[in-house]
């Protein structure tokens, strides 16, 4: 899980870093530019993505549309100043 974890952080590090510096070309730049609508539209095609990888498509899919999921999730709460902690606060809240 630590690495997990990492990868996550390193993420949200990186989204931070678009938001904060507009690079040209950057994919998550153009996402937030295009606003919540748009990143609501990419998170609704990815869960669906998800459900059918899962109907059918293979372990290797299922990760991969996951982790495009989560992605535009925290693309989301970038947008909305909101912070990746405050979900792992959440699940630690519910579980914890």
């Amino acid at each position: 899980m630590i690495l997990a974890n990492d990868t996550l952080s390193q993420l949200w590090t990186t989204l931070q870093q678009r938001k904060e510096q507009r690079p040209a070309g950057s994919y998550t730049v153009q996402l937030l530019e295009a606003g919540e609508n748009e990143i609501l539209k990419k998170i609704g095609e990815e869960a669906v993505e998800v459900i059918i990888a899962a109907k059918g498509e293979g372990d290797d899919r299922v990760l991969y549309e996951l982790a495009d999921l989560i992605y535009h999730s925290m693309v989301l709460l970038a947008a909305r100043d909101l912070s990746w902690d405050a979900v792992e606060a959440e699940l630690a809240r519910r579980f914890g």
